[in-house]
Parts: C-alpha cells; structure tokens; sequence
C-alpha cells in the first residue's frame, strides 16, 4: 500500500515506516503538486485547502490529530474516506492542570530567596491560594474534557460539563447546556475551553461572557484561539476583569517559510496577567508515539478491509 505524508507532517515518514514494516510504501511530500491528481492509498495531512482537495485521489484521508478545521471535507471526491486521531488528551489535560496550579499558588511572582531577601521572604511571605475547592466549567466535553476532568476532580475541585447535549456527562460533578453559560460563569473559578471551532463556536467568549467572570477567574484556551474574541479579552486582561488567561493556540499561524507574524493583532504576550505558549499543551514524544500507533493501525485496516478508527466520514 502506497502511504504519503504531506507538509509538516512529511518528516515523520521515517517514524511511520518501522510500524507498518516494508509491505507498505512510505513516502513524504513537504509540497503538494501544482497542478494534477494527488493521489496515493493513504493521504496524511492536517490541511486540504478546497482547491487541493478536488484533485485528491485517495481511499483514506488520515488527518495525523483531532482538529478538521483545516480540511476542506465538502470538496473531497464522495469516495475518500476521512479518519483523524486523538491521543493528546494526557499532555492537554496535564497542561490544564499546571495553568490551575500555578494560577492558585503563584499569583505573583515568587520572593528571591537569595541571602539579602530571605529573611524578609521568609518572615512577610504571603498566603497563597489553593485549588481544592474551587470550580471549574469545561466548555467541550470530548477526549480532552474528560480527561482534564479527571485530573481536576483529583485534587479536589469541582467540575461542571458544558456542551450541547442535555445528557449528564460522565466525569464531572455537574452538566450544563451551553445555551446556559451566562449564567454558570459568574460561579466558577476557572473557564476551561477545549471545544471545536465551528460557526456556533467561533467567538463564545466575548465581552459579555467575559464580564460575567469573576475578577479573579483563570480562562485557560486549549481549543482554538478565535473561540475568544481576542479584542475582548485583551480588553479585560488589561482591565483586570479577569485573573489570568493562559493562551495556547492563537489566531494566526506561520505558513512554511514565513519568518515574522504575531499570533494576534493584540500584544497579549506583553501583559503580566497572561501566560502565551506557542500551541505546546499537547505536543509532546508519547503524543506522536500514540498518534502514529493508530495512524499505522488504520493504515493496516484499510489493507485488510476492517473497520477504520475514528472516522469522519
């Protein structure tokens, strides 16, 4: 079986050809032809712009993680199978973790504790806050929520699900509807988004959900970065109406080759109230260690005419 992988992903051929041992061909492509078919058994890419994807000839279309929202699904031919794969919802969920911790037990930065300053940071040194017993709303509810969930519930804090759906979710304390978020906001302590982007997603979070959090709450972003009206949140972040916002995926990214771009038209990377990462919350060895598991998984299923994993369509 003939399997390309395209773009980014192109350098991680060399791991993917070990899984799926020499029955298979394994090649990489950084830069998707011109003009032409693009054709293979197996397509791994994380973007198909429309034009690209009309020309794709494929029987799967394996995007190499969760997000979709750079695939072009309605301009694939109606015979391409789509499947995506999860696995980062350990790092992602740990990252979560530590933005709670380090927001209720470093609000400020730590005293030095070199000779001249440590008897007054040992003597005047503040109280710090603790997570147990706070509360925390995760807006999505999937792979990631759940397992950030976990964690939170672990050391204590309790959890309200908010999604769509009417039913209770497994894994937290409480569910809430998202037609309710309003009103939840003003009672939780931390804001975890970690929904997809969507037109019923994009700009959740604007000025006035933003308003209705209280002035000490931590929004933490592992979602998508247009899910917040980055004009609103600058504005609050700068107001202090917020806390803390812990920004890891953004508004803008670099295309290949490009050398300067900011994330946002906002300096938030400026402001001492929020903490930029560079989408780093799930990238992480054991990630692509998994990930490539079930992509080669998958690629031996199609061979052998099995049910494919995580399919989209």
């Amino acid at each position: 079986m003939h399997v390309t992988l395209l773009g980014q992903h192109a350098h991680h051929a060399a791991r993917l050809r070990p899984l799926l041992g020499p029955a298979h061909e394994v090649v990489a492509m950084e830069q998707l032809p011109a003009e032409g078919p693009i054709a293979s058994d197996v397509l791994v890419s994380f973007r198909m712009p429309a034009q690209e994807a009309a020309r794709v000839r494929c029987r799967l279309l394996q995007v190499p993680g969760a997000g979709l929202d750079a695939i072009a699904l309605d301009a694939l031919p109606p015979s391409v199978r789509v499947c995506n794969v999860f696995e980062h919802e350990i790092p992602i969920a740990e990252f979560v973790v530590h933005a709670v911790l380090d927001h209720a037990i470093f609000p400020q930065p730590a005293a030095p504790v070199d000779p001249a300053h440590w008897p007054q940071a040992y003597l005047q040194r503040p109280f710090h806050g603790e997570a147990h017993g706070r509360r925390a709303a995760i807006i999505g509810f999937g792979a990631i929520g759940r397992a950030t969930a976990v964690r939170l519930r672990a050391l204590g804090m309790h959890v309200t699900a908010v999604t769509r759906g009417s039913r209770p979710a497994e894994d937290a304390d409480a569910h809430v509807n998202v037609a309710h978020l309003d009103a939840l906001l003003p009672q939780v302590d931390v804001l975890v988004l970690c929904c997809p982007l969507t037109e019923q997603t994009r700009g959740m979070i604007g000025v006035a959900q933003l308003a209705a959090m209280r002035r000490d709450a931590l929004l933490v972003n592992v979602g998508r970065g247009p899910l917040v009206q980055d004009a609103a949140l600058y504005e609050a972040l700068v107001e202090r109406r917020i806390g803390r916002a812990v920004i890891d995926v953004w508004y803008q990214y670099p295309a290949a080759g490009e050398t300067e771009l900011a994330p946002s038209a906002f300096p938030f990377h400026t402001l001492p109230n929020a903490r930029c990462t560079p989408h780093i919350s799930g990238w992480t060895h054991g990630l692509l260690d998994r990930r490539y598991a079930v992509i080669a998984r998958n690629i031996e299923r199609l061979q052998a005419g099995e049910p494919l994993l995580n399919v989209v369509r």
